[in-house]
């Protein structure tokens, strides 16, 4: 499987397996051209070769959609409608949170972090699509 922190600047990639449960922060797409981006999703489809994606969905802390909710719902509806496989919407409140966090307590910091950061975050988003009942 694999994960998306979408963003209108930087796209967090993660790999997780279904069997183990498990999830892995694998890159950032720092595009901001769509067909650009699209391009390397493309790319890692076919090396990943995944049954399944995730896409983190924004939302406000009180669970409202905003203008990045209806633009993630867009790129996930774009990443079916290309590659026709199933995209699951995951709730993302908190996970950028959570990220920095995380990265903090291993000593990761300046630009190392924000590089870092929305792989990570597409880590967690995977990580709580597994955990679901």
């Amino acid at each position: 499987m694999l994960a998306f922190d979408f963003g209108l600047k930087r796209i967090g990639v993660a790999v997780g397996e279904w069997e183990t449960r498990t999830a892995h922060p694998l890159e950032t797409i720092a595009e901001e051209a769509n067909e650009r981006r699209f391009a390397r999703v493309a790319g890692l489809l076919a090396e990943w070769r995944p049954a399944e994606l995730v896409v983190g969905l924004p939302l406000s802390l009180d669970g409202e959609e905003h203008e990045l909710t209806r633009r993630c719902r867009r790129f996930a509806h774009q990443l079916h409608g290309r590659h026709g496989l199933p995209v699951r919407l995951v709730d993302e409140r908190l996970t950028s949170a959570e990220a920095e966090s995380r990265l903090g307590e291993a000593g990761v910091h300046g630009a190392r972090r924000k590089q870092a950061l929305d792989r990570v975050a597409a880590q967690r988003i995977l990580q709580d699509y597994f955990e679901q009942p």
